[in-house]
């Protein structure tokens, strides 16, 4: 039988520090570690910046703003996940809402307990250190050349 196919629509924050750090997020996932933009799915009858606004303060119980929008994938993408779907990706530049109230990490893929089945924490990467590599997913890949173009333009 053959499977349908579908839109997996992702959503995805871009929050710069004043000390010019970039937030992201180290995962894993059935095993599969990788770092990404602090985000996540659509939800049936949301906006994507409602999504945004709802992923964060599910994941790290901070409220943001959204200031622009920054890119969305104007290109195949097939889904790491579920061979069926297709991605569209969408990246907003955000701000926090308030003081940073999330906790950060130093090192990456810092785990509590070596937890290698599904975690996620959080860290701040100076933009001078972005580095395409350490993204796993190719539009992640993209968003971060575009973001280390923009920073050295500065």
């Amino acid at each position: 039988m053959m499977q349908e196919k579908r839109f997996n629509i992702r959503v995805y924050g871009i929050l710069i520090n004043d000390q010019d750090q970039l937030l992201v997020s180290d995962e894993v996932i059935k095993g599969i570690k990788f770092t990404k933009f602090p985000g996540g799915g659509l939800e049936w009858g949301e906006g994507t910046m409602e999504c945004l606004k709802r992923e964060f303060v599910e994941e790290l119980n901070q409220p943001i703003d959204v200031v622009e929008h920054f890119y969305t994938t104007d290109y195949f993408q097939q889904s790491a996940f579920r061979e069926q779907d297709q991605l569209m990706s969408i990246y907003y530049r955000v701000r926090l809402n308030g003081p940073q109230i999330f906790m950060t990490k130093i090192k990456p893929f810092d785990f509590p307990d070596g937890s290698l089945i599904q975690d996620e924490v959080h860290r701040w990467v100076h933009l001078s250190d972005l580095d395409v590599a350490d993204f796993r997913w190719p539009v992640d890949k993209l968003v971060v050349k575009n973001l280390r173009s923009d920073f050295r333009q500065r």
